[in-house]
C-alpha cells in the first residue's frame, strides 16, 4: 500500500530574479502590481530552473521524509515532460501513473522574483483529464488542475466511495478556485484536510473574514480539518474542536515559491507519522522556512534529520491555541 498519491498538474519552472535597485522595475504593494518600463530591457540578477507544480512538489517532499509516494499527472511529450519524469524518478516517486500526451506541451511557468515575492506567468496546456486505475493508498492529495478537471474529480469521488480507508487532502489550484469553485465545494464533505492560503479561503466562503472565522466557515462547509497559511503572518489549523496559530520562523527569505507546498509536505508527513496536528504545523513550518531560502520549489525540501535540527533550533516557537 502506498502512503500518498498526489493528483495534479506538473510544471517546469524558470525563475528570473530581478535586480531590486534598478529603475526599470518598481513595486506597487497597495495595488499588488509590479511595473516594468515599456520597450526597455529589464536586468536579471540570476536565474534558475526546477520541476514544480503542487502535486510534484508534495510527492517529492513527502517522499523525502521516508513515505512511499506516487503521482498522477499528465505531461507533454516534449523536453520539459521528459525532464520532469526523470527528476521524479530520481526523487524515488512512483511514476507508473504519469501519462505522456503526444503532440502536446508540458505546462510551464516563468516565475518573476522581486523583493522576496513571486509573480507567476503560467502556461496551461490543453488536457482531457481522467483518473487511472489506482492501488490502495492511505492518503490522496488532490490539487491544481486546469480546464476539464471536473471529469477526473467525479472519478475520484467514486474511488473514495469504494475505498473508505483512503483519506483525502485537498489544495485546489487557481483555475479550480476561479473557474470551478462550485465543483470544488461539492467535494469538501469528503475532505479530511483542506489546505488553502488566506486568499483562497476567502474565495471559497465568498467573503473576507479573519483566519479564525475562516477556519470555522470552511469546517462548516464539510472539511474535517482546515489548514490556512497566511504568508509571513503564519498559519492556522482547526480540527473541529481546537484552533491553533503557528508563527513563522525568522529566516533570510530569498523566494516564496514552493513555500505552501513545503508546508503541506511537512504537515502531511507528520500526520502520516501519527503526530497531532499541532505538531504537524511545526513540521510544515520548518519545511517552508527551508524552501524559501533557496530558488526553486524543491531544492530546500528537508529530510527527517534536517527537520529535527530545525525544530530543535526553533523549539521555543510553538503553536498557540486560539
Amino acid at each position: 500500500m502506498l502512503d500518498l498519491i498526489t493528483i495534479g498538474d506538473s510544471t517546469f519552472d524558470t525563475f528570473l530574479i530581478l535586480e531590486q535597485h534598478k529603475k526599470t522595475c518598481e513595486l506597487s504593494t497597495n495595488k499588488k502590481k509590479i511595473c516594468f518600463n515599456y520597450a526597455e530591457k529589464t536586468p536579471i540578477e540570476n536565474t534558475a530552473q526546477s520541476v514544480g507544480g503542487n502535486a510534484a512538489n508534495v510527492a517529492v517532499g513527502v517522499r523525502k521524509f521516508g513515505a512511499q509516494t506516487a503521482i498522477v499527472t499528465e505531461l507533454g511529450d516534449d523536453i520539459n515532460g521528459h525532464i520532469i519524469e526523470e527528476e521524479l524518478i530520481k526523487a524515488k516517486v512512483e511514476t507508473t501513473f504519469v501519462k505522456k500526451v503526444k503532440n502536446e506541451q508540458t505546462r510551464y511557468s516563468v516565475v518573476l522574483n522581486y523583493c522576496g515575492e513571486r509573480t507567476i506567468l503560467s502556461y496551461y496546456a490543453k488536457r482531457n483529464y481522467s483518473l487511472p486505475k489506482l492501488p490502495t493508498s492511505k492518503w490522496i492529495y488532490y490539487t491544481s488542475l486546469g480546464k476539464s478537471f471536473e471529469k477526473l474529480q467525479t472519478q475520484l469521488e467514486k474511488y473514495l466511495d469504494k475505498n473508505k480507508e483512503t483519506k483525502l487532502a485537498l489544495n485546489p489550484g487557481s483555475y479550480q478556485i476561479n473557474k470551478g469553485i462550485n465543483h470544488i465545494k461539492k467535494i469538501l464533505p469528503k475532505v479530511e484536510i483542506l489546505f488553502v492560503n488566506k486568499e483562497e479561503a476567502c474565495k471559497l466562503v465568498d467573503k473576507k473574514e479573519t483566519p479564525k472565522k475562516l477556519l470555522s466557515s470552511l469546517h462548516t462547509m464539510g472539511a474535517k480539518m482546515v489548514v490556512i497559511t497566511d504568508n509571513t503572518n503564519g498559519s492556522y489549523a482547526f480540527d473541529g474542536k481546537h484552533k491553533y496559530f503557528m508563527p513563522i520562523y525568522q529566516v533570510d527569505m530569498i523566494a516564496m515559491t514552493g513555500a505552501g507546498d513545503a508546508y503541506t509536505s511537512g504537515f502531511l508527513s507528520a500526520i502520516l507519522s501519527g503526530k497531532h496536528f499541532a505538531e504537524a504545523m511545526t513540521w510544515g513550518n520548518a519545511n517552508a522556512s527551508s524552501v524559501i531560502q533557496k530558488f526553486g520549489s524543491q531544492k530546500g525540501l528537508l529530510n527527517k534529520q534536517q527537520l529535527h535540527k530545525i525544530l530543535k533550533e526553533n523549539e521555543k516557537i510553538q503553536p498557540q491555541k486560539l
